[in-house]
């Protein structure tokens, strides 16, 4: 091909071979049933049996958490410290650190299976806990 040949962009020939043409869907599970095309209604709620089933209502009995505000080893900052996890997986657990970050308007991080929030957040962050199922319990000082 020399440099003043012209490339054609009309698609050009096709395939002369399908890859997926010997595929078989015989002994794989049904799909699953296409979601309702009932949407949210004006106000914002789900009409009645949409979704139903998609969403699991929150465990509210998912343990005691403590939270504790600390000022050790910081250089005097303040910083709201969510201990006592039982049972929840640090992606859950960072999770939770986002929407209380988001909430308090702060940052925050996870470390060493605790929640740190930064600056006395400590009723935002019961709130939020409260509303995932968990029983806060302000500890300490």
């Amino acid at each position: 091909m020399t440099g003043h040949e012209r490339i054609p962009t009309d698609g050009g020939n096709k395939l002369a071979q399908n890859p997926f043409a010997m595929l078989s869907s015989a002994g794989l599970p049904e799909a699953p049933a296409a979601p309702s095309t009932t949407g949210p209604t004006r106000d914002g709620a789900k009409a009645a049996g949409a979704g139903a089933g998609r969403r699991k209502a929150p465990n509210q009995n998912r343990g005691r958490v403590d939270i504790v505000r600390s000022t050790a080893g910081r250089a005097g900052r303040t910083v709201t410290v969510v201990s006592g996890f039982v049972g929840i997986s640090l992606p859950e657990k960072e999770q939770l650190a986002k929407m209380m970050q988001k909430a308090c308007g702060s940052g925050g991080t996870v470390k060493d299976g605790r929640i740190e929030v930064q600056g006395d957040k400590r009723e935002v962050v019961a709130r939020i806990l409260t509303e995932a199922g968990f029983r806060p319990v302000f500890a300490g000082g």
